[in-house]
């Protein structure tokens, strides 16, 4: 199975006209507001011995600060211009990056035989897959942590539609990098409060740990004051894996 061709394109659509320009795409804020305060929420968890992968990596900023924690980190994305972004960006050649559509259940098995177990890192990627695919993609991180891997996964809220609409409602309409979002057909915030539990759990995943947060944002709502969209992060183990 694969994702849509209709969603494949909208991705590659965007990628391909996001420039090379830190901070460009909407969501690609600096680690200190992202990766880093995911990673101690993880670390706990986690053997740094393992590899982690970033699943939906765009850019690969989050992906080059989780090369300096981890033993390997390896960054994957549905979008073949993403990685090329990402692979420009990492000029001191930190990570890896690598093309994986998550849906794709053989391609995601042989990435696992590749590296073995491996921990997963997973910012806002379920909430704006197409409904059909949201439990392959919870299977993808399932697959890939065995039974030593732990995963991080944010997802946002229904709440941020909320900050969608008030980051809209200025006298120009959505801020240009929110606006880049609707115009290639990306829905962010799709999921249910429930949906994104209920399907990490159907994917065979215990949640070792869970709590609110914001996902920081590069615009700025009509006031200036920066968008934070509401969201909830998950601590997973695959189930039954060893402590």
């Amino acid at each position: 199975m694969d994702v849509s061709q209709r969603y494949r394109e909208a991705w590659e659509g965007y990628w391909r006209e996001t420039s090379d320009t830190p901070g460009e795409a909407i969501w690609d804020a600096d680690p200190s507001l992202t990766a880093i305060p995911h990673s101690e929420l993880l670390l706990p968890y986690a053997d740094v011995s393992l590899p982690v992968v970033d699943l939906g990596c765009g850019n690969g900023t989050q992906t080059r600060y989780l090369a300096t924690r981890f033993a390997r980190a390896i960054g994957v994305d549905l979008s073949h211009a993403a990685i090329e972004h990402a692979r420009r960006a990492d000029t001191a050649k930190t990570a890896a990056f690598e093309q994986l559509d998550l849906v794709d259940g053989d391609a995601v098995r042989a990435l696992r035989d590749r590296i073995g177990d491996t921990h997963v890192y997973m910012r806002a990627v379920i909430h704006q897959s197409e409904p059909q695919d949201r439990p392959a993609v919870a299977g993808a991180v399932a697959e890939l942590l065995g039974e030593r891997g732990r995963a991080f996964v944010v997802e946002l809220t229904p709440a941020s539609k909320a900050v969608f609409q008030r980051a809209a409602s200025g006298p120009d309409g959505p801020p240009a990098k929110l606006r880049r979002v609707f115009d290639h057909g990306l829905k962010p915030a799709g999921a249910t409060d429930q949906e994104v539990p209920s399907v990490l759990r159907a994917a065979g995943l215990t949640i070792l740990a869970t709590g609110d947060t914001a996902l920081a944002q590069t615009e700025t709502m009509p006031d200036g004051t920066r968008i934070d969209l509401p969201a909830r992060w998950f601590v997973l183990a695959r189930e039954g894996a060893r402590e």
